[in-house]
């Protein structure tokens, strides 16, 4: 899954409101891999997160959405939150960056809500897949086959129902990456 420069290179999209966790908790153990990391988001600048009940840190942006290639990025990570997940969904440069990670095969991780922008790039059918129970129906009327597990992976798509199912989510990340931490120096 590398490409010929050695690094392997993750996209993670996001909108104001995703939840913070989701984003912070993955990015400190794939950091310690060597990988290129880079925050992908319509916002230009920055982007605002939520941590449990009210707004989170903020966030720089590595790449504004509409500069951003997928064809750079050897895998995607999509954080929940809803109100991250709603406006990436109703964006159509969103939902073609995500639905190309699929059409190259290339690993796709996503959690809580996370899940809902895959209704809306069609790639749900038939699919396996876990999400915050919320969604449950959402992904099933979509034609997902919907477990409660704390990770569930499926042909590259690693999803994950909830933050308390973080530890699991980042270790099968490290795993479907193909990803170790690097020795300390």
């Amino acid at each position: 899954m590398e490409q010929s420069s050695g690094i392997f290179k993750i996209a993670i999209l996001v909108a104001d409101g995703f939840e913070q966790v989701e984003l912070t908790c993955p990015v400190k153990v794939l950091s310690q891999t060597g990988a290129t990391i880079h925050v992908i988001s319509p916002h230009k600048d920055a982007v605002k997160s939520w941590n449990k009940v009210d707004w989170g840190e903020t966030h720089r942006v590595d790449v504004p959405l509409a500069m951003a290639r997928p064809d750079y990025y050897d895998a995607l990570l999509l954080p929940g939150g809803m109100m991250s997940t709603d406006a990436l969904r109703t964006n159509r440069i969103a939902v073609d960056f995500v639905r190309h990670f699929f059409e190259a095969g290339k690993p796709v991780a996503a959690i809580c809500h996370g899940p809902q922008i895959l209704i809306d790039a069609d790639v749900v059918i038939g699919r396996m897949l876990t999400s915050n129970a919320s969604i449950r129906l959402d992904l099933e009327n979509a034609g997902a086959i919907w477990l409660d597990g704390e990770v569930v992976v499926n042909n590259g798509l690693i999803t994950s129902r909830t933050t308390d199912d973080l530890p699991a989510f980042t270790r099968q990340i490290m795993k479907e990456f193909n990803l170790e931490v690097l020795p300390s120096a």
